[in-house]
């Protein structure tokens, strides 16, 4: 349930961009979503189509992106999704001693809008 707050923050977000640059309609929302943040794309494109109405964002194609989950091993700087990780060793020196660097991202990546006159 808590895609409702973050699908609203987008739709306020992309609303108040449009104001900015003089958008008239916003046509495309480009996401990005990390594989471990939580949230289920299907509720934010149902939020979304709830909550976009009567706003510039109405009617516009919200694109979601999956981001992969990013290791980097503390010992050598090796940087690389998990797959590459076998039994959580880092392929290049074998340590374990790893941190997330990705795959809990969660951000407007860009839009694609109509300006008002064009």
């Amino acid at each position: 349930m808590h895609e409702l707050p973050i699908t609203e923050s987008i739709v306020r977000i992309a609303a108040d961009e449009a104001l900015k640059h003089n958008v008239s309609k916003i046509n495309e929302i480009r996401i990005k979503i990390g594989e471990i943040s939580g949230l289920v794309p299907e509720c934010i494109q149902y939020y979304f189509d709830v909550v976009s109405a009567g706003t510039k964002a109405e009617g516009a194609k919200l694109i979601i992106n999956k981001l992969p989950i990013v290791m980097k091993c503390v010992n050598c700087n090796f940087t690389g999704e998990t797959d590459k990780f076998i039994e959580n060793k880092c392929p290049v020196c074998s340590s374990t001693q790893m941190k997330m660097v990705g795959g809990n991202e969660f951000y407007i990546d860009s839009m694609e809008v109509e300006k008002d006159g064009d």
